[in-house]
């Protein structure tokens, strides 16, 4: 029986299956799922887990290269953004606008439901 790091089956496998430069994103209880694109849902309870709090299990056995959000994120939930800085500085962020944000989403391997419903909580990971 595995002890540490992510238990989830589903989530670890898919990071396993992950290579370079691909896409996974992390999305709030609300983010509708592309067709055709995986759903791994780790929701709970309203706000648990966060999209910060699979972001913070991802990152301690992933390599990221780079998190996409989108800007309104920065105006919307300024106190998430600021988080999402000061507990990920070794992450590049690149800011996009939400329509933006909205047609990459259908190119990820998976989509990863959270209980959160901070508004623009969603997260694009790029795999380094």
């Amino acid at each position: 029986m595995k002890k540490s790091g992510i238990l989830h089956p589903g989530l670890s496998r898919l990071l396993a299956e992950t290579g370079h430069t691909d896409l996974m994103t992390i999305a709030d209880r609300g983010f509708p799922v592309p067709l055709g694109v995986e759903r791994i849902d780790l929701g709970l309870v309203a706000g648990i887990p966060t999209v910060m709090d699979v972001l913070a299990a991802i990152d301690g056995e992933f390599i990221i290269d780079t998190v996409i959000i989108a800007e309104e994120m920065t105006g919307a939930s300024p106190e998430r953004y600021r988080e999402l800085k000061e507990r990920f500085p070794h992450v590049h962020l690149r800011v996009v606008p939400h329509l933006e944000f909205k047609q990459i989403a259908p190119e990820s391997r998976a989509v990863i439901k959270t209980g959160d419903a901070t508004p623009y909580a969603n997260m694009i990971i790029v795999s380094g």
